[in-house]
């Protein structure tokens, strides 16, 4: 069942949502040759419960960690540890925070120094294609109408979507319905959208094949190939007035007033 939020929830989903921005925005200052994965975990964590929020992630189904750092052909939920950030690494950090009740989540891929281009590519078509994505988070629409786009713009540019790992929807939980693949499948439940729908929307973008493998750990996921891999994710609210991206350092506040 998907639940739909008021305005009143929309904005303590926001809150949460700019507790992740800001940590994201923080967290990037941080990403160095040097640094360890470890340290950016512990700098994210301090952060967070600065500003009164919980780390989302940390104990969530066992998880140990603040962040899930993928490093170049890691996909998802690698875990913080002593492996230092190094010159041409693209990192991705996936993120959540709790608040009053509401959770947050967002990540983003960042290239360190001088990355190759197929590098920088990969990241920049990623981004896109979450955009091309939330684009599509609008009144009357379908949930596979965000699906297409984002998997027409990432093959249109010769890489491919990550099959194993979707979006989801979120609000009094982490992961709630629906789930929202990166690609089109007729087995996919396909509702209409309504306003009140709240989703995480997380694009995972392979160089080369969409298959992964999870590694002994048990959660990191890195791509069959060994080649790159890039993830970006944004929270949005569906509004009349057309999607809203929860976990921007935007002003929005104003946004989410109107729309509801």
């Amino acid at each position: 069942m998907i639940i739909l939020k008021n305005t009143e929830e929309l904005k303590l989903l926001r809150k949460s949502n700019y507790i992740v921005a800001e940590t994201l925005q923080e967290l990037k200052k941080h990403i160095k040759p040097g640094i360890t994965t470890a340290e950016l975990d512990a700098i994210a964590e301090r952060f967070i419960r600065k500003r009164k929020a919980v780390p989302a992630f940390k104990g969530y189904r066992g998880y140990p960690a603040t962040l899930c750092i993928a490093i170049n052909d890691a996909v998802v939920h690698g875990i913080p540890g002593q492996r230092k950030i190094k010159k041409g690494d693209i990192v991705s950090i996936d993120m959540g925070t709790l608040l009053n009740g509401f959770y947050g989540d967002a990540a983003t891929t960042v290239a360190v120094g001088d990355v190759t281009p197929v590098a920088r590519n990969l990241c920049r078509v990623t981004e896109q294609s979450l955009y091309a994505g939330i684009d599509k988070a609008r009144v009357g629409n379908r949930l596979s109408d965000i699906s297409v786009a984002v998997q027409s713009h990432v093959e249109s540019n010769g890489y491919s979507v990550v099959r194993d790992f979707v979006g989801h929807g979120i609000g009094r939980k982490l992961h709630e319905d629906p789930q929202i693949p990166n690609f089109y499948s007729p087995k996919t439940p396909n509702p209409r959208l309504q306003e009140g729908m709240v989703f995480a929307i997380e694009p995972m973008v392979n160089q080369g094949t969409h298959r992964v493998t999870i590694l002994d750990d048990g959660w990191t996921a890195v791509t069959k190939d060994g080649k790159l891999s890039a993830h970006f994710e944004h929270t949005i609210a569906i509004t009349r007035k057309g999607p809203i991206i929860l976990s921007s350092l935007e002003e929005e506040d104003k946004l989410i007033t109107q729309a509801g």
